[in-house]
């Protein structure tokens, strides 16, 4: 990312990067040994990238905001909890989009890219807008790289 990219994304993250809820995302781990607010803050990365690269002129706030909060669900799923977690893949971005829209406040828009960050596994939740694309598109291009290369280490990049 250029100096000018790198201070467009900070200026529309900062706020919510510092929120510490968000920064509760730290504690759980996602792929691996990866923490979900390093994985987020990669499909973040990607997805901004893929926009720009592809000229696809998305809203940069909904889709960062998006793709930083598409896994805010603030649990660790891999751990036994009596059976809670069970459905993770399936319920999830419900989840997500709950505590975005509840703790931060994010709009309409964002928690539908939120919401649909998990098609196709989750059928009905189809994305409708370029920003949902982008972010389902670098959530599982990064999930995929994140389990072959990183392997639990967290200090690669795309």
């Amino acid at each position: 990312m250029s100096t000018g990219d790198r201070r467009e994304f900070e200026s529309i993250l900062g706020d919510i990067e510092r929120d510490g809820r968000v920064q509760e995302m730290k504690r759980f781990v996602q792929h691996g040994g990866i923490s979900t607010y390093e994985h987020c803050r990669r499909v973040a990365e990607l997805s901004y990238s893929i926009n720009k690269k592809l000229g696809l002129r998305s809203d940069k706030d909904v889709l960062l905001k998006g793709a930083m909060l598409h896994d805010f669900h603030l649990y660790d799923w891999h751990k036994w909890d009596g059976g809670a977690h069970w459905s993770h893949g399936f319920s999830h971005a419900g989840i997500a989009m709950r505590n975005a829209r509840d703790m931060l406040g994010v709009d309409e828009k964002t928690q539908d890219v939120i919401r649909c960050h998990m098609w196709p596994l989750n059928l009905t939740s189809v994305p409708r807008s370029r920003e949902a694309w982008i972010v389902c598109c670098a959530d599982k291009i990064s999930a995929v790289y994140e389990a072959l290369f990183l392997r639990g280490n967290g200090d690669g990049g795309m």
